[in-house]
């Protein structure tokens, strides 16, 4: 009996993928893999179900603790953000793969299969990997060519219910970090998103009319408490997702570059990674020094592409990530951010680590004595204006 493990979400690529490794493929032995990332439970409930009704075993996995210690945590150390995008898909990724890959193990498979596109980036993340075990990769989307008009229509000939449907064609993902929306008309920049594609966040316009202020507590580069009361990451998080959502905090609708080259229309909710991130880079400006901030910078964005890219078994993933926890030894204090109408604006911080000195930069205050600057001044810019003379001879 030949064995393949699937990558199984319950949505149209990954539940057409069923039938196709049976009829295309001739695997006689199908098992469907559906991982926790903090979807909603319905979702996983439903995933379960249709895993049930049209494979020949089914494993699903909580990895949500996993998920928000292993990789949320490192990602708002690092700031992670790719263009803009909060990268909730991305970094759940490998994740997703890794446990795929361990029950390929306990199973016996000869395979390991994916839904993804050959036009995205999904592919990639599970295939760096897929590739590094001993097991055949299949991505039958991706080797067949298939279209999504030609998975709906397919769909409904093998009596396999999904939630997609010409007219809404949304291609979703979701998981405690983010959600994703595209396909259908979403992949036409002109096109104004309808309201229908959001389900976390408010409509900005129709947030409430009065700001709330809210406080998060780091410790070490870590969010542990909201509003004085600590609280573990996967709370903290579901609950700042549903704060910043009713605020219409999170919505992203922009043009990406995917790893492959191509630019893509993308839209993304993110209420707690918006809050958690803005929280955290706004603490690390009040304890790392303006060399850290700047150098920092630099490897929060190669951080960031490497995590894009699902290249977490990259050496230099590593070694940025050495780099990146030296300077959380600091990252510990509060933050207090305002949420209005779409906005999450740091107002108030504090820290037993901070750089700031009331006594030193205050106009009241005497303890520098102002005259001292002046020697600092005459050679400030010194060389621009010895050039500037040279020109003007």
């Amino acid at each position: 009996m030949e064995k393949v493990v699937l990558a199984y979400s319950g949505g149209l690529d990954t539940s057409v993928c069923v039938p196709l490794l049976r009829e295309r493929y001739g695997f006689d032995h199908i098992v469907t893999v559906v991982v926790d990332v903090g979807q909603p439970e319905s979702e996983i409930g439903s995933a379960e179900t249709r895993a049930r009704a049209i494979s020949d075993e089914h494993v699903t996995i909580d990895a949500t603790d996993e998920f928000v210690t292993d990789y949320i945590f490192p990602l708002i150390k690092a700031n992670g953000c790719y263009e803009g995008y909060v990268m909730g898909t991305a970094i759940a990724r490998p994740l997703i793969a890794k446990k795929v890959v361990e029950v390929a193990d306990e199973v016996g498979a000869t395979a390991l299969a994916h839904g993804c596109t050959g036009k995205g980036n999904d592919q990639l993340r599970f295939e760096a990997v897929f590739r590094a075990t001993k097991y055949r990769v299949i991505a039958p989307m991706r080797e067949l060519e298939l279209t999504r008009d030609w998975e709906i229509k397919y769909a409904e000939e093998k009596g396999i219910p999904t939630t997609v449907s010409e007219r809404r064609p949304w291609s979703v993902d979701e998981n405690l970090w983010s959600r994703s929306i595209e396909g259908g008309r979403l992949e036409d920049p002109s096109f104004t998103p309808p309201e229908e594609i959001y389900e976390w966040t408010t409509p900005p316009l129709r947030a409430p009319d009065e700001p709330e202020t809210i406080e998060v507590m780091f410790e070490r580069g870590v969010p542990v408490g909201l509003n004085g009361e600590e609280i573990d990451g996967v709370t903290l998080i579901t609950e700042l997702n549903a704060t910043g959502g009713k605020h219409g905090v999170g919505r992203t609708d922009m043009m990406e570059d995917r790893v492959l080259g191509l630019k893509a229309r993308e839209n993304y909710e993110h209420p707690a990674a918006t809050i958690l991130l803005r929280a955290h880079a706004d603490l690390e400006r009040l304890v790392l020094t303006r060399a850290e901030l700047q150098f920092k910078r630099i490897v929060d964005d190669r951080w960031s592409e490497l995590a894009y890219m699902g290249l977490m078994d990259e050496p230099l993933y590593r070694d940025l990530n050495a780099f990146i926890e030296k300077t959380q030894e600091r990252v510990t204090g509060s933050v207090k951010l305002q949420l209005y109408k779409g906005s999450a604006t740091p107002i108030a911080r504090e820290s037993p680590n901070a750089l700031y000195r009331e006594e030193l930069v205050s106009f009241e205050s005497s303890a520098l004595h102002q005259r001292d600057a002046e020697g600092f001044s005459k050679y400030h810019g010194f060389q621009a204006r010895m050039q500037k003379k040279i020109m003007e001879r």
